[in-house]
């Protein structure tokens, strides 16, 4: 009965959300389309001279540029292979780690079990469809199949490699080393999940949750944040032709540098659905459950600070000034919401904890995900500081507010700093607060000058995907969530969960003392 409540409470919460941001999406579709009649009006004079006459188009069109010659850099290889393996770390030892030392002892292999076990599976699904349902043309919500089992993407009787692009053009890397890239990103993000409900919830109903979760909101939250023509395409070709053919929101222009919507948004908003949906842990409120060892939580979190380095700076696909940039920024914007959420302990309990610390580097760096490549570095510091108050705020005043047993605090963290920081990056990428603007025309390749630059337009963009992306994960869960109830069930026998799962769901324990 209980249960039957949770879910008729999450579908009111979830149904009052849907209904604000469909009211605020509608017309807001309107102003993306005004905020981008400038690159139109740019383009107008180009597409107006050849219909006024024939004999110029066709001189035009024997003149028009042709793209370069695709070249795949060494270096870019390298570096991304190298950021590949930063964010596998990230999550293997990394966020197992961190979530491990935050669980009770009783229920310390089991976490790193899920997180373990979920990165593998998410892993496979992609190599079978999940790259092609998300970075194949389609429409604007999902890919298509042309890569299904990684099809075409190499030649192994020519011993040839297709090529994916980058950000420049005419450099590009392999593209098997984009797809590999992009698996651990998606494997990361079902793993956030894993933190939400960890120590009650039955580990076969979260290896089922996550393949529809997977397949129904990552793979076309990705599409619609990141698929697009790439820059090559725009040498010669149809600009709007070209728009129609990306992701939704690439096509709104909302700026996600390395996945403040598509990672951190989508699985936090997944936690919070399945907080609710799975019920509280058996002596929430009355028992404490205290983290068994904060030494493998600040471990954790400090490769998660390293492995993000791979993980922000590899999102710029090249080896050149902006994944400095990213890399940078990274560094600076997690160092300070360290220092703001130990100063805001401070000021509320009187001394800063290891913990806060901990989650303060965790704070930082899911806010300056979206950000990292577009912002300036005066930006990333102040998107660091104002991240490491509200989420302590998300942890604390927010979740209370909620009701929800967010078990290691995905939303509070993952959540508020995700929308901080996309909301923040429409802020801070103006040129003219230090960021390095947008593009403006990728046919011309040119950036929005300082002057017409619109921090509110932006801002309404980036606020606009946020919307999207929380409704979309929210219906997808909660619908994914009731199918595996009715089917296996979510959760584990009380008697079970007071034992501890490490030996009631894999006949082990972490420690034999």
């Amino acid at each position: 009965m209980s249960r039957h409540l949770a879910t008729s409470r999450v579908l009111k919460k979830l149904w009052g959300v849907a209904l604000v941001a469909l009211t605020l999406i509608g017309p807001g579709i309107a102003l993306a389309q005004e905020a981008t009649a400038p690159t139109e009006a740019v383009a107008a004079p180009a597409e107006a001279a050849p219909a006024a006459e024939a004999p110029a188009a066709e001189a035009a069109a024997a003149e028009a540029p042709t793209p370069p010659e695709p070249t795949v850099d060494k270096g870019d290889t390298s570096w991304m292979m190298v950021s590949t393996l930063l964010v596998i770390m990230m999550t293997i030892p990394g966020l197992a780690l961190f979530y491990g030392g935050l669980v009770r002892s009783k229920n310390m292999l089991s976490v790193l079990m899920q997180v373990m076990v979920t990165f593998s599976l998410i892993v496979v699904l992609w190599a079978i469809y999940g790259y092609s349902l998300a970075f194949t043309e389609g429409n604007a919500f999902f890919g298509g199949f042309d890569r299904f089992l990684m099809k075409g993407i190499w030649d192994n009787v020519a011993g040839t490699f297709a090529n994916g692009a980058t950000f420049s053009r005419g450099a590009y890397i392999p593209e098997i080393v984009f797809a590999a890239f992009q698996a651990t990103f998606a494997g990361i993000t079902c793993c956030l999940i894993v933190g939400a409900f960890a120590e009650r919830i039955k580990f076969s109903a979260v290896l089922l949750f996550m393949t529809l979760w997977f397949t129904f909101s990552y793979a076309p939250m990705a599409h619609m944040v990141w698929y697009w023509m790439g820059p090559d395409a725009y040498v010669g070709g149809n600009a709007d032709e070209l728009l129609a053919k990306a992701g939704l929101i690439w096509q709104w222009g909302a700026l996600d540098f390395a996945g403040g919507t598509v990672v951190h948004i989508n699985a936090a908003v997944a936690g919070l659905v399945g907080a609710f949906m799975v019920g509280k842990r058996t002596g929430y409120g009355r028992e404490a459950f205290t983290p068994h060892s904060l030494t493998q939580t600040m471990v954790g979190a400090s490769l998660l600070w390293v492995g993000w380095f791979g993980f922000n700076a590899g999102s710029a696909l090249e080896a050149n000034g902006y994944a400095a940039l990213a890399f940078i920024n990274t560094l600076f914007a997690t160092a300070a919401a360290v220092l703001a959420w130990s100063l805001g302990e401070t000021i509320i309990r009187g001394k800063a904890s290891m913990l806060g610390a901990a989650s303060g580097a965790v704070a930082g760096l899911v806010a300056i995900t979206p950000a990292a490549g577009n912002v300036g570095i005066g930006g990333a510091l102040i998107i660091g500081f104002i991240a490491g108050f509200a989420c302590l705020w998300g942890v604390t005043g927010l979740k209370k507010l909620l009701g929800a047993d967010d078990s290691l605090d995905v939303f509070g963290v993952h959540g508020v700093g995700g929308i901080v920081g996309a909301i923040l990056t429409g802020v801070f990428n103006s040129p003219n607060l230090g960021g390095p603007s947008a593009m403006s025309d990728w046919t011309t390749l040119t950036m929005i000058a300082p002057d017409a630059y619109s921090i509110g337009s932006q801002v309404w963009i980036q606020t606009k995907a946020v919307l999207l992306t929380i409704v979309w994960s929210g219906v997808v869960s909660l619908i994914a969530y009731k199918i595996v109830d009715l089917t296996i069930g979510l959760r584990v026998s009380e008697e079970d969960e007071r034992e501890g799962l490490d030996t009631t769901a894999h006949g082990e324990r972490a420690y034999n003392l």
